[in-house]
C-alpha cells in the first residue's frame, strides 16, 4: 500500500454517519490513489502554466 493521503478516521465516520455503513480498508487505498492522481494532474497542469502553485483550477475531477 501507498502512502495515505485520507483521514481514515474521518473518512469511515462520514461513511458510518451518512449511509451507516462500514468502511473497507481498500476503499481508503483507493480514495489515496485518487487524491494522488488529482494532485499529480494538478502539478502537470501548474507546471505548463509556468506556475510553481497548483490551484483549484489545475484539478479537474471527472466523475463528480
Amino acid at each position: 500500500m501507498s502512502e495515505v493521503l485520507v483521514v481514515t478516521s474521518k473518512v469511515k465516520k462520514f461513511i458510518k454517519e451518512k449511509g451507516d455503513m462500514n468502511t473497507s480498508a481498500e476503499t481508503i487505498e483507493i480514495l489515496s490513489k485518487a487524491i494522488e492522481q488529482l494532485c499529480i494532474r494538478g502539478i502537470d497542469s501548474a507546471k505548463a502554466d509556468g506556475r510553481k502553485t497548483v490551484m483549484a483550477r489545475d484539478i479537474i475531477i471527472d466523475h463528480i
